[in-house]
């Protein structure tokens, strides 16, 4: 296989997990107003039930640092892909709001832990002036599973049980994952080297690059395990301690502010938002499904321009978008805008995340932690992270519900405007560096 066309379909097979990702986040959106029907829940154990899978996501990315640095990269994701599968059928199948809550606890468990070790894993195997684009895939993958979910839902709303369809879907695609990853995903040449096994990290970086590649990677990557066999091993207060703490402090509230800025709201209860303008059934569920696709978009264009324009330059303007278009929704909401404005408005603000935040975020986590604490360090701003998406989709609907719209989005603004300004003052530029580089470059 064409070296080029070995490294593409690496990272098609590690970005299913994204994929799975979106798919998960998104699927229960449609399925909202049926679950809390079916079983006679109030706002506040509607929320749980949508809510407890971010916690599991919060437990799964705590734990999967460690894990990873353990066992590897490649187990992990097959752990994730099995969890997916059987998350779903019990999701699906589920007889009370118990047990589905504690299935999708188990999907969170998944999504968190894929979410630490997708991006770690494409960063550790892509050349230095493609990472950001690569990475940014991740971001892709996510951005398609949110879109098919809402046109799943769409097309299952008005089947009998449709809410146990829409929840049954991840399986398939988690069976796919998993013969994938067991088939055609090699392990991360850095880790590899990290425990010795020097041939098989040179023929994973052969396959990907090329001999003269493989060689010089090596040479850089060897020089930094060299270091750190001479160093203890790593123990977690560590990661706060030092020029180690600041980074990880920097990354830690990138992360928060990835999730405080309100995207997996509106990812979670589309249609119950556009139902608030007056718009429902059918309607807000196409509007969801028009949601999806600007995400789709936007997130093209983050592609595209992440490995040429850079990281920092795009967080600032999506930051800068992000709060021009809550302030306007926050508007709209409180002085009655029409559905139409509050539809373009929302729209806005999902195409600067998803231009911005949404794929530079793990992009730039995954290449400032030092690679010696990487994995812990993933770990704890990717918990930190869902942390916040717990809260966020946790309280969100009793916002909405209690005090409206101009509420909720107000107080997204202020996040974004916080973002804007952390960026600018705290945010170093990654792009084209290798991870070695940018670790002496920020440790120094």
């Amino acid at each position: 296989m064409p070296k080029k066309i070995a490294l593409y379909w690496i990272v098609f097979v590690a970005v299913n997990g994204g994929f799975l990702f979106g798919l998960n986040m998104a699927g229960i959106s449609g399925a909202v107003n049926s679950i809390q029907s079916q079983f006679n829940l109030s706002d506040g154990s509607l929320g749980t039930v949508v809510s407890i899978l971010t916690l599991g996501c919060l437990i799964g990315s705590l734990f999967t640092g460690y894990f990873s640095e353990k066992y590897g990269r490649k187990k992990i994701m097959i752990f994730t892909a099995v969890l997916f599968a059987i998350s779903a059928l019990g999701c699906a199948s589920a007889s009370s709001m118990l047990l589905l809550s504690l299935f999708r606890l188990i999907t969170g468990v998944a999504v968190g832990a894929i979410s630490v070790v997708g991006p770690m894993y494409i960063s550790e195997i892509a050349p230095a002036n493609k990472r950001g684009t690569l990475v940014s895939f991740n971001q892709f993958a996510i951005v398609i599973g949110i879109l098919l979910a809402y046109v799943f839902d769409y097309f299952l709303m008005d089947q009998v049980n449709g809410w146990r369809f829409m929840l049954v879907v991840p399986f398939v695609f988690g069976l796919v994952f998993l013969v994938l990853i067991v088939t055609s995903l090699p392990e991360s040449p850095r880790w590899l080297l990290s425990k010795g096994m020097k041939e098989k990290a040179l023929n994973v970086l052969t396959k990907i690059g090329g001999r003269e590649f493989a060689l010089k990677e090596m040479q850089s990557i060897d020089q930094t395990v060299h270091l750190e066999t001479n160093k203890e091993k790593v123990a977690f207060k560590e990661i706060f301690q030092g020029k180690t703490g600041k980074v990880l402090m920097l990354g830690t509230f990138l992360a928060a502010f990835q999730q405080i800025t309100g995207i997996n709201a509106v990812v979670n209860y589309a249609p119950v938002i556009f139902e608030k303008t007056g718009v429902g059934g059918d309607t807000a569920l196409l509007q969801s499904m028009l949601v999806g696709l600007v995400n789709l978009l936007a997130t093209i264009v983050a592609l595209w321009l992440v490995d040429k324009k850079g990281r920092r330059t795009l967080l600032l303007w999506g930051a800068a978008g992000m709060t021009l278009s809550l302030g306007y929704l926050t508007y709209a909401f409180a002085f009655d805008g029409s559905s139409v404005s509050i539809l373009v408005a929302l729209l806005a603000y999902i195409a600067f995340f998803a231009a911005s935040f949404a794929p530079v975020m793990w992009v730039v986590t995954s290449e400032m932690f030092p690679n010696r604490v990487r994995g812990l360090a993933l770990s704890f701003s990717t918990a930190v992270s869902w942390l916040f998406t717990f809260l966020t989709v946790q309280f969100s609907p009793y916002i909405l519900n209690q005090f409206g719209g101009a509420v909720l989005f107000g107080f997204f603004g202020i996040f974004s405007l916080l973002a804007f300004l952390f960026v600018q003052r705290w945010i170093p530029e990654t792009k084209g560096k290798s991870l070695e580089q940018i670790e002496n470059e920020i440790l120094k």
